[in-house]
This record gives C-alpha cells, structure tokens and sequence, in this order.
C-alpha cells in the first residue's frame, strides 16, 4: 500500500518521547494521556513500516531505524523554531533576512565587504552572522540552519553533501607589522625574513601551505612565534607588535586604520581565495545574488580596492 507521508504530529510525539526516554514522561511534557502517545507512535510506525522504539528496562531505546527518524525529526522541528523566530520579528512583511556562516579562518576585513553589498539592496536586510569551523558550516548549510557560508576554499571534491561552491574572487597576500618591525624588516625583503618572529595561521587554513612554500621556495626560515586558528586573533597579537603577520593585499588601508600595522613586503604569487558556498547551483536569495553580481567576473583586489 502507497504511504499517505509522515503526520507530523505523530512525528513530533516520538520526537519528544525519544528525547524524554520514555512514554511516561513524554506525556507529562506534553500534558497528555499516556495512551494517547502511544496510540500516536503505534499510527507512525504503521505508516513507516518500522519500529522506531524498543523496551530496555524502563527505558525506550531507539532502534537504527529510530536513530535515523530521529536525526531527521531534528532538523524538522529546530527549522520550525528557527521559522517562528524569524516570523515573530515585527518587520518581517518588510525584512529580508539573510542568515550567514563566516568561516573563523577568513578575515574579518573581507566578510564585511563581501556582504556590504547585500546591504546596499533597495529592500532592507537584516543580517544574521554566526562564526565557526569550516566543516561545521557546511553542516548547518546543508539542513538550511543558513543561507550561505563565506569561506577562504572550496566544498571539498568527494563530499557528500549537495552544496555548491561560487568563487568571489582572489587577493594577493602582504606581511604587515607594525612601524618599528616594518622599519626593521623591509630592507633586504625577503632575506630580512630569515630569523623574523612571524604569526601565522595554524595548518588547518587554507593559506597556510601556500605561505610554508613560498617560504621554502625562497630558502627562508623564519621564527614562527605564533599560530591561531582565529583570523581575528591572529590580527590582535599582530597589532601588539609581536610579530610580522599576513593579510590580503587589498586590504592594506584597513589593516593599517584598524591594527596600525604598514606593508613589509609582498608574499609574489601567494594568493588567498574566497569562496561563497549554497545550496543551489543557481543562486535564488536575492541578498546572496548581489554579493555574487557585484564581485563576479573580478579579481579581489580590484573588487576591494579603495
């Protein structure tokens, strides 16, 4: 016999039930009889065809076939909370929202310019930024906990997850420091290198294998007195005089406003990419739409440039 689909009340009270770990107090969640949640989880296991639950001691365990229901009940009911918080906003009928995922390893400076021009839409945006690892990004675009990941790489090939990567742009990579350490370490560039205390990203960025080869390209070793996973960090030690530390060419007026750091010298040929990641192959929100038409087809550093 052909399926009538999921109910979606029967859904949410096996939900429940998993989460409490039994019928019991399931029924005193939800304020109803115990008889009636079971009557419930006996209707969807009939229409699954499966059981989700089984007895072990006075507990319910989930059966493999449960653990899977449960993984997708999940996301079912976290996109409906996530749905009344963004329908409870006073100005939604008037608000488009844009939900984001900013990788930790891109720099902060570029983020902001990548979604300055959703802001300059004609209809109001409101944005909503999350920071996190990579991979975990991928996670939450891939249920739609978010719109679109902003990113220094790609999806990587083989994933499993159907997600889809668009390329903004590129720029090439500068050491700044501070005035005293630029003063000390721009003659002689690179060979003043050898023996200079460095920040660097930790090698689980994007970046940090193409900085290594260039440094072994050119024969230097410099001292690395630092590594952060953080871009934002990375850039707070670099401000405190530290050490000489990366950043995209494009950005050199910011880097010098905002950490009060100057150009040491260009790492030629290194470059750093940034990624806007979705769930479509052809973009269809209108905000990620115009971050992507106001960048495409140009190289970083004349999309940035001041």
């Amino acid at each position: 016999m052909k399926s009538t689909g999921v109910n979606f009340r029967h859904l949410y009270y096996f939900w429940v039930v998993a989460k409490e770990g039994s019928v019991t107090r399931a029924a005193e969640r939800l304020d109803v009889a115990v008889q009636t949640i079971s009557a419930q989880l006996s209707l969807l296991e009939q229409s699954i065809g499966k059981s989700l639950l089984a007895p072990q001691g006075r507990r319910l365990t989930l059966t493999e076939a449960g653990r899977i229901a449960l993984g997708y009940a999940d996301q079912i009911f976290l996109l409906g909370e996530q749905m009344q918080d963004a329908l409870a906003d006073s100005d939604v009928d008037r608000t488009m929202r844009l939900t984001v995922g900013i990788s930790d390893s891109l720099p902060k400076l570029i983020s902001s310019r990548l979604l300055e021009a959703a802001l300059r839409l004609p209809e109001r945006v409101k944005l909503v930024c999350f920071e996190d690892k990579f991979e975990s990004l991928l996670g939450d675009l891939s249920v739609h906990k978010l719109d679109v990941v902003l990113t220094d790489r790609p999806v990587p090939s083989g994933t499993t997850l159907r997600v889809f990567s668009h390329l903004l742009g590129e720029s090439e990579i500068t050491l700044f420091g501070l005035p005293a350490l630029a003063k000390k370490y721009r003659p002689k560039f690179p060979a003043s290198l050898n023996g200079a205390p460095l920040l660097l990203p930790t090698r689980n960025n994007a970046i940090r294998g193409r900085i290594d080869h260039w440094f072994e390209t050119h024969d230097l070793r410099p001292d690395v007195v630092g590594e952060f996973d953080d871009n934002a960090l990375l850039n707070t030690f670099g401000r405190s005089g530290l050490g000489l530390f990366p950043a995209p060419s494009a950005l050199a007026a910011d880097v010098e406003e905002q950490f009060g750091a100057v150009p040491v010298g260009e790492l030629s040929q290194v470059r750093e990419q940034f990624y806007a990641i979705s769930n479509e192959r052809k973009i269809k929100h209108p905000a990620i739409d115009a971050i992507l038409s106001a960048i495409h087809g140009r190289v970083f550093t004349t999309a940035a440039a001041k």
